[in-house]
């Protein structure tokens, strides 16, 4: 029994103020971890990413997907997409987190480093299409990557390794007081799979509530 793979059971708070990450370590087995990886490398429709920066649109190297439990839209760096079903394997491990967490999501966004020079820059997950102060679940799965946080009003800096497997949680007011980023480093050369499971305001998207009325 690999001792340095196990689930934290009551993970701690990895910010020292304004907002809540949890790190949980792995979530599933290497073994498992790999079978994933394997299958969502081959299965999902990637595609290159889209952002608007200084008012030119950029074509990243990086490679997204967005799926849903509904053709949810979702908006963010000027671009717009709309969700896919779930597939098979998106399915069980959304199952696998939401167990873990104790928390709904009925989306996601994949992204797909393929080596260390595809990163991502400082920005906070807080447009309009999610959730106010939902949790953000990501799941990762590859190489092992640096993440990092930086409070918006102090500058301080908090960063980890995220390893194959593992699970992070973004909770309450993170987004509000922190951003994060993906740095990218000369030091990896194989590719990584990150999962951000998320909850969209489906009464943003013009979904009714399913809520009765008498």
């Amino acid at each position: 029994m690999d001792l340095f793979r196990q689930t934290i059971a009551k993970p701690v708070n990895l910010l020292t103020r304004d907002g809540v990450v949890k790190y949980y370590g792995a979530l599933i087995s290497w073994e498992s971890a790999d079978d994933y990886f394997n299958r969502l490398l081959s299965t999902i429709k990637w595609e290159n990413d889209e952002a608007m920066i200084m008012g030119k649109r950029i074509v990243t190297k990086r490679k997204v997907a967005w799926h849903a439990d509904s053709p949810f839209t979702y908006t963010y760096s000027g671009t717009t997409k709309r969700a896919l079903a779930w597939t098979q394997e998106l399915a069980e491990l959304k199952t696998k987190v939401e167990k873990q967490t104790g928390e709904p999501f009925n989306a996601c966004l994949l992204n797909l480093y393929h080596d260390g020079s595809e990163g991502m820059a400082w920005h906070s997950d807080g447009e309009k299409d999610l959730k106010k102060n939902g949790s953000i679940a990501s799941l990762s799965l590859g190489a092992e990557r640096k993440f990092a946080f930086k409070h918006k009003a102090t500058r301080e800096t908090i960063s980890l390794m995220l390893e194959h497997g593992s699970l992070l949680v973004m909770q309450g007011t993170t987004q509000t007081h922190w951003k994060h980023c993906l740095p990218p480093t000369k030091k990896v050369s194989s590719p990584r799979i990150n999962l951000t499971f998320r909850c969209i305001d489906e009464y943003r998207q013009g979904i009714p509530s399913k809520k009765t009325h008498s």
